[in-house]
């Protein structure tokens, strides 16, 4: 039985033991079941709230991947027989935010305790906590493979968190990818990065595997209209959405990806091509994110696509390490170090974010490409987002915060706890190393080997100084310039330390001087 907010004053019978609050990135039937749920005795609750795509300027798509499969999901618990009260975007007498809608469900049922898996959020949570009209029991989120506890275990035994060692923990606790004595890892290494590194020659990607494409339903099409009615002016396309928003449809994508994808995702994950937006990546974040798929069976696909011999070591430890590896750590950082993570800001950064960034019109080809292709799909892969949108950011010197804010609006599977620290730390290095053991900087020139979009761009990235000088080189040699003695110390980066430092004096004040040009025009050359 499904109850909206408007005809829940008609229901006779709200008997209620418990609420359990379904949030938004927590649709799992399972993991439900697994917080005590009754269906007999307790209600679900679950609320979109305008709030919530507003407190960071929420995308379109982002949005609509949160309605349409929280919609989806409440109609499959209540075709299960289980009682649910759901409050709509576009709802009449809305609060706006969730928790303006929780006091009045729990006017409504009275319930003896408000059950719920934590939320991603800390700031969420905190408010939650914070409640006194009812009981609340948090339960641990079941999703994760490391719980809270053992990532404080194995933080404890380390001066430096780095996620390869963690990595390496996660693979022999869980038994993943290992050889025959249980031990040793497949393939006698750990890690196969080197060979995860290629690009596409001049011919380009070729023929490519069709993408996972979801034609919206009735449902997912009521959840745009809503958007399009609630938030008209929030950026963003919703015309061609079209992300698996159900349990089934995830399903159906994870097994697609491992037949058509994954054996060449190792090869070319790091690759990027003009006008390719999803390539041989699995496009399966979001619905991780969601609990629309749980990590373990992602994992577990994997590896027996590996010892079928359908893909090679290479592509599965590759993707295997994005969800056992990175992803665990990820979480475990954010919730070891917030609240206090978001305001880092180890290299005083303080440039506000480009207003560009929010409609893709800039010279720059790469930028141009990826943002014009983030606010279509809501989809950039991990390349895109690092090396280019996060890169030019880092070296243009915008405020972490707001990078943060920007990340966390513009991308379907994006939830605080796994875009923060990617944010942050490993793109922004605003945690001052906590995450990565370097700032991930480069020039012009990567962005020319990992793809073809320096082929269409009237910038040159072999050029620092000049009118064709790549906004990319100028700016990395200028964050050299600033941060010499931080970056002089560390093994990794003295080198080019010492290469700025074979410049000519004319040299490097044309750089600062074209930088401080950049940056007065609001990040344009």
């Amino acid at each position: 039985m499904l109850q909206t907010f408007e005809t829940m004053p008609t229901v006779t019978d709200r008997s209620c033991r418990h609420v359990h609050w379904v949030l938004g990135d927590q649709l799992s039937e399972a993991d439900l079941y697994a917080t005590g749920f009754d269906p007999a005795k307790d209600w679900v609750l679950m609320v979109e709230a305008k709030a919530e795509s507003t407190y960071v300027w929420s995308t379109k798509p982002r949005t609509l991947m949160f309605l349409a499969a929280m919609r989806h999901f409440a109609e499959e618990l209540t075709a299960k027989g289980a009682r649910v009260l759901y409050q709509r975007l576009d709802a009449p007498q809305h609060t706006g935010s969730l928790l303006g809608e929780l006091d009045r469900a729990l006017a409504w049922l009275q319930p003896a305790a408000l059950h719920l898996i934590e939320p991603g959020e800390w700031r969420l949570r905190a408010a939650i906590v914070a409640l006194q009209s009812v009981p609340v029991r948090m339960h641990e989120d079941p999703h994760f493979l490391c719980s809270h506890a053992a990532f404080a275990a194995h933080a404890k035994a380390r001066k430096q968190l780095r996620m390869e060692y963690f990595y390496r923990e996660m693979r022999a606790r869980e038994r993943v990818l290992l050889g025959k004595d249980g031990k040793t890892p497949e393939g006698g290494a750990w890690n196969f990065d080197h060979d995860n590194r290629g690009s596409f020659d001049a011919r380009g990607p070729g023929l490519l595997p069709p993408p996972e494409f979801v034609p919206p339903d009735a449902i997912t099409l009521a959840a745009k209209a809503a958007i399009d009615q609630v938030l008209p002016d929030h950026p963003g396309d919703t015309e061609d959405f079209a992300w698996p928003v159900t349990r089934a449809d995830a399903l159906t994508s994870l097994d697609r990806f491992i037949r058509q994808r994954l054996p060449l995702f190792g090869q070319y994950q790091d690759a990027m091509w003009t006008g390719e937006t999803w390539l041989y990546h699995s496009h399966l974040s979001a619905a991780l994110n969601l609990k629309l798929l749980n990590p373990r069976e992602v994992i577990a696909a994997a590896e027996a696509a590996y010892h079928r011999g359908d893909a090679p070591l290479s592509s599965v430890e590759g993707f295997i390490r994005q969800i056992l590896g990175w992803r665990e750590y990820v979480r475990g950082i954010y919730w070891r170090f917030m609240p206090q993570y978001l305001e880092r800001n180890a290299l005083s950064a303080h440039e506000p974010l480009p207003e560009w960034y929010w409609t893709g019109n800039v010279a720059m080809r790469c930028l141009s490409d990826v943002i014009t292709q983030t606010l279509k799909h809501g989809y950039a892969h991990h390349i895109q987002r690092l090396m280019v949108t996060g890169l030019y950011a880092l070296l243009l010197g915008v405020d972490p915060k707001a990078v943060h804010g920007w990340y966390l609006a513009v991308y379907v599977d994006a939830i605080e706890w796994v875009e923060l620290p990617n944010t942050l730390g490993m793109s922004q290095y605003a945690d001052g190393g906590i995450m990565a053991s370097k700032p991930y900087i480069a020039s012009g020139k990567y962005i020319q080997r990992m793809s073809n979009y320096c082929q269409h761009c009237p910038f040159n990235p072999a050029l620092a100084v000049g009118v064709k000088a790549c906004p990319f080189t100028t700016l990395y040699w200028h964050f050299i310039d600033q941060h010499r003695d931080m970056l002089k110390a560390n093994p990794r980066l003295a080198m080019q330390v010492r290469n700025l430092d074979r410049f000519s004096a004319d040299a490097l004040t044309a750089i600062r001087e074209r930088a401080t040009a950049i940056r007065q025009s609001g990040g344009q050359p």
